[in-house]
């Protein structure tokens, strides 16, 4: 039997499956848009809220440093109130349109993928059957579950960095300050706590295809993506590191790309240069997203296969002492003593 390469099986599906790139594209994107939509508005609504004098638009029409900034401080003073207010009911909002968007479009990519592998390794009719009415029979609110735990593990890991910033700033007071200390304690810190979070919103990702695979619940699904990834690790691992490897050589071209209207920035047109830059950046995000159903499908295809290789497989033949693949006994001797109702029979043979 072929060695199957999960990580090839991946980049196959996502050449051979565009539209699911487009779909992960669309409800990425279309949130995005959201977002830079809403934080505009509402930067341009605190603006119309912030009271002008006649004597603040005197001190800034002057444009010395002193005066403007003066005047900018009258300007925005009280103001931080409504700034926090907005910031809060702006994320919440975003938090829950990106939950719910994000659990139907994840329901979607993997549904596909799903069918695809069933079709690549020709499943009959009836376990198609059984599969689509196992997966329509699933609760959304798993889904939900997951990707509201998944925004939960961002805000601990906010709070986290202001609690280390918090600890570590007592290392430094006022009448002895020792701002350098006080950054070396922070640095572990925050490095500790920015490898936890990119784990546990791995893990919370991972689960999310056990839960519309097996319709398994929130703590079954984060069960079952722990039990998958100690069981399979290499092959998750090789999946992981060739799709990052992918990713850095693509942010590596974008980077170098984006670099050279940059330095025609002085001869070529502003706006000619600034739409070269944004068709550049959504031509990475574009190839980011494509590699992310690679990854996930590479996944897919190491849950599918884990089940399809056949336990005997796994078993080597045995062998006689003549060198000759000896065939397993699978019946009970009965005339071996040890297995006789007699007492002492083998003691006495």
């Amino acid at each position: 039997m072929s060695q199957v390469s999960p990580t090839l099986e991946g980049f196959r599906a996502a050449f051979r499956r565009p539209t699911l790139t487009f779909a992960e594209i669309a409800w990425r994107w279309t949130l995005g848009a959201t977002a830079w939509a809403l934080l505009l508005f509402s930067f341009f609504e605190y603006l119309n809220t912030l009271p002008v004098t006649h004597a603040d638009a005197a001190l800034l029409s002057t444009r010395h440093p002193a005066l403007v900034g003066r005047a900018l401080t009258h300007i925005l003073r009280g103001s931080l109130n409504r700034v926090v207010l907005a910031a809060l009911l702006g994320a919440l909002a975003l938090s829950l349109l990106w939950i719910v968007t994000a659990s139907i479009g994840r329901a979607a990519t993997v549904r596909a993928l799903l069918d695809y592998f069933a079709g690549r390794r020709n499943v009959a009719d009836d376990s198609s059957a059984e599969t689509s009415e196992k997966v329509e029979s699933l609760s959304f609110r798993w889904l939900v579950g997951l990707h509201f735990l998944r925004v939960a593990t961002v805000l601990a890991a906010l709070l986290a960095l202001v609690g280390a910033a918090i600890l570590a700033g007592f290392a430094s007071s006022d009448a002895n300050p020792q701002p350098g200390l006080a950054f070396i304690l922070f640095l572990p810190l925050a490095s500790l706590i920015c490898i936890a979070w990119p784990m546990l919103n791995w893990v919370l990702s991972l689960a999310c295809v056990f839960s519309i695979r097996d319709g398994e619940d929130t703590l079954g699904a984060l069960a079952a993506a722990v039990t998958f990834f100690r069981e399979r690790l290499g092959p998750v691992l090789a999946v992981s590191a060739w799709t990052s490897l992918a990713h850095f050589v693509a942010f590596s071209v974008a980077t170098t790309v984006v670099s050279l209207p940059l330095s025609l920035i002085q001869f070529a047109p502003s706006r000619l240069v600034i739409a070269c830059i944004l068709l550049v950046t959504l031509a990475y995000f574009a190839v980011v997203d494509w590699l992310y159903i690679a990854r996930l499908a590479g996944y897919i295809c190491i849950a599918e296969m884990s089940e399809t290789v056949p336990a005997s497989s796994l078993l080597p033949p045995a062998t006689s002492p003549t060198g000759n693949v000896a065939s397993l006994q699978t019946t009970i001797d009965r005339d071996e003593p040890i297995l006789s109702d007699v007492p002492n029979l083998a003691v006495e043979t």
